[in-house]
């Protein structure tokens, strides 16, 4: 399979098929998902379920293993998750006919989380402090390490060498990333490393009418500082929104302990992040639907634009805002 090219309503139906074991109607309907396949589709006895088809390429067999252990490891001590169906033989990863690997899950139902009084950010807290509980159970060899010289250099290089960035802002974003790696080498050394959710933002976080919160989307999974988990569902930058950290970590701290000076690599997380970005970008330029979300990828104004971005994000870096006097 070409990027999906081939992913068919039809064939879909019949993997599905063939994983379950049972007859499925015709109802196929296409799911929103930047980088895999995802679909909503119901058995003939009335139950719904999704398929994710994964983007060939990305991940490895194992990779995507390790990710569906993760969210079984949270759901051994009641973390509110996910959890792929078992197919036919028993397995939660089935490949294809021509290799794509995939899996079901149950179909859920929920809406973003709405914040409306502190109680709500000391629940985040705790909810991220109970994966974190579950990310600490055990390694994942096959997964992204999130620091400096394991993922961001990677991804530079990535961009790099597949001659992405436009050509009068070369020079300039190079700059830039060079005194990034400089500004965040080491910082990683001594931090506590486990499993964390990786894209624990607020979007991946639903409320469930009666039955409370529920975490989606383990794709991006990772070994990493906890603190990345918690810094993506502020609002805003971190020194603008005190309150809703000290609530964070309020609610983390009922469940398990947390490192405080790893606050202050939030501002190096952000850069980072903002490389990881580029890069999961230049790996979809030929897909359609990442032409319609961005128009105007590889342009230079679009580059002339990140590499501002990046600039103004090393100075807080340089010059980090103070989170507590």
């Amino acid at each position: 399979m070409d990027d999906f090219g081939n992913l068919s309503p039809n064939i879909v139906i019949d993997e599905v098929e063939k994983y379950l074991g049972t007859k499925m109607c015709g109802l196929c309907s296409a799911l929103p998902s930047y980088i895999n396949r995802v679909y909503n589709l119901q058995c003939m006895n009335g139950t719904g379920v999704v398929a994710k088809f994964y983007r060939p390429g990305r991940w490895s067999k194992a990779a995507i293993e390790e990710e569906h252990r993760f969210v079984a490891d949270c759901a051994e001590i009641e973390i509110p998750v996910i959890m792929p169906l078992p197919d036919v033989n028993g397995k939660t990863l089935r490949k294809a006919d021509d290799g794509t690997l995939f899996t079901v899950f149950p179909r859920r139902f929920g809406r973003e989380m709405e914040i409306i009084e502190d109680e709500d950010w000391r629940r985040l807290g705790r909810v991220t402090a109970r994966i974190h509980l579950a990310g600490a159970k055990r390694q994942a060899k096959h997964r992204v390490v999130l620091t400096p010289e394991q993922s961001t250099m990677k991804y530079l290089q990535l961009l790099q060498d597949g001659n992405h960035i436009a050509t009068g802002s070369q020079r300039a974003f190079a700059a830039a990333a060079a005194q990034l790696l400089e500004l965040t080498s080491g910082q990683f050394d001594r931090l506590e490393k486990i499993r964390i959710h990786g894209d624990c933002h607020r979007g991946n976080i639903l409320e469930r009418p009666g039955e409370g919160l529920m975490i989606i989307d383990f794709d991006d999974m990772m070994h990493g500082p906890p603190i990345q988990d918690l810094w993506l569902l502020l609002p805003g930058y971190a020194n603008e929104c005190r309150r809703e950290l000290d609530l964070l970590l309020e609610g983390y701290f009922e469940m398990r302990e947390f490192d405080i000076s790893s606050l202050a690599l939030i501002e190096s997380l952000r850069a980072m992040r903002q490389i990881y970005f580029l890069a999961w970008c230049s790996t979809q330029t030929d897909d359609f639907k990442f032409k319609q979300n961005f128009p105007d990828w590889g342009s230079e104004q679009f580059w002339h634009r990140e590499t501002a971005d990046l600039q103004r994000q090393l100075q807080r870096i340089v010059c980090p805002p103070n989170l507590y006097n």
